[in-house]
C-alpha cells in the first residue's frame, strides 16, 4: 500500500509497490498491459490548482467501460487473482504513482458495479474493506475505497494458511482459539477451550501438553465460517474460500520440546504470541518470542484477559510489550490495532515487511476487539505466490511424517506436510529412513485435508494420508514419504554453523543436545568444533554432531535448533556426510 494510503485510513507503515492503472490498484503485483498509457494520459493533463483532482479519462474510473476495456480489466483481475492464490486488493480511486485522486459518490458506485461484474467474470466476489473522502478542494465529495475480491472455492483449492499459537501457560490461548473456532464466547472459566483438548489430563488442569488443530473459515464475501453455523469440519472446508488453521502449541515449560517440535515441523506461515494482560510478559512468553524469531516466523501479537484488570494495567502491558519489540535484538516496529482501519493497514503491510509486529488487546469472554483480530485474519495474504508454488509443485514428492495413528477399519495414517511436489490418491511412494537405513514401499490409499476427502495434495499443504495395512511399529516422526524417483540423503554425521544462544559454562566436545531440524526431533552428540576448543555463550562455530540413534533425512541449508536444559542454539546445516540409498535396497515391509 502507498504510504499516502496509509496515512489517510490512518495506517504508519511502510509503502508497497503494485499497481493496476489510473484510478484504480491492486495488491498482487503488476498485471500484463497494466496502465502506462494511463500514466502518459494524466501526465498530459495535469494542471491547475495544487489541491484540484486531475482530470481522468472516464474508463480509467471504471464506469460504463467498453466491452474491450472490459475484457482487459478482467484479464489483469485473474492475473492478481492467480498472483494472490485466490484473492487480491484493489484501491479505487488510487492512481498508478500513489495519487489520492479520488472518484465521486456516482462515479464509485458505477466503478463499484463495474469490479462486481469483473468479479462474477472469474468466479470471485467482492467485498468493502473501508472507505475515506479525500481532502481537495472541491464542492462534491470524493472517496477512495478498497475492495477484497476472492474467488469463491473450487474443487478445494481453498487458501490454506497455518498460524502457531505460542503463549505462556493460562496466558489464554486455547480458551482463544475455542472462541474463534466455536463461535461462542467464553464464560470466564474456561469452558470455550473443552472442544480443543485432547487429552483427560489436559481437561482437568486446562492445560495443553500436546499439539492440536482447529480451523477457522473465511467465505467468498469475507464472512466467518466456523462451527456456529456448520456441523463438521467439512462443511467448513466446503463453504470457505479461504481456511486458518491454528496450531496450538503449549506453554508450559516441561513441554517446551513440543512447542519447538510443533515449530520447525509443522512450517507455520505466521505465529501468534498470546500475552495475558494481568500477567504481562512471564514465564516462557520470552522463550517463545525468541523462537518465532529465531525460526523467522513472522509473528503478531494477542493480549487476552482485558476484562480482567483496568485499562492502565492493560497499557502498561502493552508498552511492556513495545519495549521489548525496539529492542536492538529484535528491532520491531510495534502496531497497536484499535480499528477496522488499523487491521486492514496491519495485514496488508505484516506480510509485506518483516519489521511490523501487529499488537490486539481483547478478552474471549466480553467479545471486546475479538471482530479486530478477525478482520485481519480474513485479509492476511500468503507470504508465497503463484510462481513459487508451482515451482514446488514441479519437484518430486516429499511428505513429512508428523504424527501416526491407527484408525479402526482405515488402518495406519500420517499426518504431515507435503514439502513439495504432487500426491496422489493411490500413488507409490517409499518412506524412510528405517534404524538401519533403508526406505520402505507402501501405497497412499486416501487423503484427507482438514478433516474432509481429498484427492490431490499440493505442495505447501498439510494432511492426513492413509496408508492401508502398513505395519505402523516400521514407522516413526521425523520419517519422510518420497518419491521413488528421489535419490534421498541420509546422514548420521552432519556439520552446522551455529550461535550458541546461552550455556552456564562453556559447550565442548562430547555434549549432547536435542537436535530439531525441520520435523526431525533426536538426541546428538558434539564430536567435534572446528577451529575451537569449546565455546561461550554468543560465540559462533561450525560443529560436528553424530545421531545417537538412528540416521536421518536432512538438506544442506535447513535451520537448526538445539536445547538441553538451560543450553540453547540456532543455526544451519552445511555439510552432511551421506549414506546414499539406492533403489535396490528398497524393500517391501510384507
Amino acid at each position: 500500500m502507498d504510504s499516502r494510503v496509509s496515512e489517510l485510513f490512518g495506517g504508519c507503515c511502510r509503502p508497497a509497490g503494485g499497481g493496476a492503472g489510473g484510478a484504480l490498484r491492486g495488491r498482487g503485483g503488476a498485471a500484463p498491459g497494466g496502465g502506462s498509457k494511463a500514466k502518459k494520459k494524466n501526465g498530459r493533463s495535469r494542471g491547475g490548482k495544487a489541491n484540484n483532482p486531475p482530470y481522468l479519462p472516464p474508463e480509467l474510473k471504471l464506469v460504463n467501460p467498453s466491452q474491450y476495456r472490459f475484457e482487459h480489466l478482467v484479464t489483469q483481475m485473474k492475473w492478481r487473482l492467480q498472483e494472490g492464490r485466490g484473492e487480491a486488493v484493489y484501491q479505487i480511486g488510487v492512481e498508478d504513482n500513489g495519487l489520492l485522486v479520488g472518484l465521486s459518490e456516482e462515479e464509485m458506485r458505477a466503478s463499484l458495479k463495474t469490479l462486481r461484474r469483473m468479479a462474477e467474470k472469474v468466479g470471485a466476489d467482492i467485498t468493502v474493506l473501508r472507505e475515506r473522502e479525500v481532502d481537495y478542494d472541491s464542492d462534491v465529495p470524493r472517496k477512495i475505497t478498497e475492495v477484497l475480491v476472492r474467488k469463491v472455492p473450487d474443487n478445494q483449492q481453498f487458501l490454506d494458511l497455518r498460524v502457531a499459537v505460542l503463549g505462556n501457560v493460562d496466558s489464554g490461548k486455547s480458551t482463544l482459539l475455542g472462541v474463534l473456532t466455536q463461535g461462542e464466547l467464553d464464560n470466564g472459566r474456561g469452558r470455550a477451550r473443552l472442544n480443543l483438548f485432547r487429552h483427560l489430563h489436559e481437561i482437568q488442569s486446562g492445560r495443553t501438553s500436546s499439539i492440536s488443530f482447529e480451523i477457522l473459515g473465511f467465505n467468498s464475501k469475507g464472512e466467518v465460517v466456523n462451527y456456529s453455523d456448520s456441523r463438521t469440519a467439512e462443511e467448513i472446508c466446503e463453504s470457505s474460500s479461504k481456511m486458518i488453521t491454528f496450531i496450538d502449541l503449549a506453554g508450559h515449560h516441561k513441554y517446551l520440546k513440543t512447542t519447538i517440535f510443533g515449530l520447525t515441523s509443522y512450517c507455520p506461515d505466521f505465529a501468534m504470541l498470546v500475552v495475558s494482560a494481568n500477567t504481562g510478559i512471564a514465564g516462557t512468553t520470552r522463550e517463545h518470542l525468541g523462537l518465532a524469531m529465531a525460526l523467522k516466523v513472522p509473528f503478531f501479537i494477542v493480549i487476552s484477559k482485558v476484562d480482567l484488570c483496568s485499562k492502565a494495567t492493560v497499557e502498561r502491558t502493552v508498552k511492556q510489550l513495545e519495549r521489548i519489540l525496539k529492542q536492538p535484538g529484535c528491532n520491531k516496529l510495534p502496531l497497536l490495532v484499535n480499528s477496522d482501519d488499523d487491521a486492514v493497514t496491519a495485514a496488508q503491510q505484516f506480510a509485506q515487511s518483516p519489521n511490523i509486529t501487529p499488537i490486539f488487546t481483547l478478552s474471549s469472554v466480553s467479545g471486546e476487539n475479538l471482530d479486530l483480530l478477525k478482520v485481519f485474519l480474513n485479509i492476511l495474504p500468503p507470504l508465497t505466490n503463484s510462481k513459487e508454488q508451482e515451482e514446488l509443485m514441479q519437484q518430486l514428492t516429499e511428505f513429512q511424517v508428523d504424527e501416526i495413528y491407527t484408525v479402526p477399519e482405515v488402518g495406519t495414517v500420517v499426518g504431515g506436510t507435503l514439502s513439495s511436489g504432487i500426491c496422489r490418491e493411490g500413488e507409490n511412494l517409499v518412506v524412510g529412513p528405517t534404524d538401519d537405513g533403508k526406505f520402505l514401499r507402501l501405497k497412499v490409499c486416501s487423503i484427507q485435508r482438514n478433516r474432509s476427502a481429498c484427492r490431490v495434495l499440493r505442495a505447501g499443504q498439510a494432511a492426513t494420508l492413509a496408508l492401508g495395512p502398513f505395519d505402523r511399529s516400521l514407522l516413526r516422526k521425523g520419517m519422510v514419504m518420497v518419491s521413488p524417483e528421489m535419490n534421498p540423503t541420509i546422514c548420521s554425521v552432519f556439520e552446522a554453523e551455529i550461535v550458541l544462544l546461552f550455556h552456564a559454562t562453556t559447550f565442548r566436545k562430547g555434549f549432547q543436545v536435542t537436535v530439531h531440524v525441520g520435523n526431525v526431533r533426536q538426541t546428538a552428540i558434539v564430536e567435534k568444533i572446528h577451529g575451537k576448543d569449546k565455546l561461550r555463550t554468543g560465540e559462533k562455530a561450525v560443529v560436528r554432531f553424530r545421531f545417537i540413534k538412528h540416521p536421518e533425512y536432512l538438506k544442506i541449508g535447513a535451520k537448526l535448533l538445539f536445547r538441553e536444559g538451560v543450553t540453547k542454539g540456532i543455526g544451519h546445516v552445511t555439510d552432511l556426510q551421506a549414506i546414499t540409498t539406492k533403489e535396490n535396497a528398497w524393500r517391501s515391509p510384507w
